[in-house]
């Protein structure tokens, strides 16, 4: 758990628990109602967020590049690039990099994450082509 209540020591928190699949402590950094959207669009509950790793998710490397944080009272919404290998199921995760845009509160003093949104890094693997302009 983290006991520090900055935004860096929160993200270093978080992203240490991706890595490790630490559900526990995932849980308490977590909303009640958080939600996470993928780069294809899908919803993730809490629920559904923590039964990843139970489902087969397992990071070999897992971090979070270039944190912009932005702080708007108890809020902050952190861009960044998160970069990751791993598996899903024993089959190679399709890509190794998104941006992602958090969205943090903080409850009784503590940061955590209500949301995260992923989107495709233009160039990296895995990502679908650029759009023929």
């Amino acid at each position: 758990m983290v006991t520090d209540d900055t935004i860096a020591s929160f993200l270093a928190g978080w992203t240490k628990a991706e890595r490790d699949a630490d559900t526990s402590t995932l849980d308490n950094l977590l909303t009640d109602d958080f939600v996470g959207i993928g780069p294809l669009g899908f919803v993730l509950t809490k629920q559904n967020w923590l039964q990843r790793f139970a489902g087969g998710l397992s990071y070999d490397e897992f971090s979070l590049d270039n944190p912009q944080p932005r702080e708007y009272g108890d809020a902050a919404v952190v861009v960044g690039d998160q970069r990751q290998t791993g598996t899903m199921r024993g089959s190679p995760l399709p890509f190794e990099a998104v941006r992602q845009t958090a969205v943090l509160v903080r409850e009784s003093g503590t940061w955590r994450l209500a949301s995260v949104h992923f989107s495709f890094i233009a160039g990296t693997p895995g990502a679908p082509p650029l759009p023929k302009m």
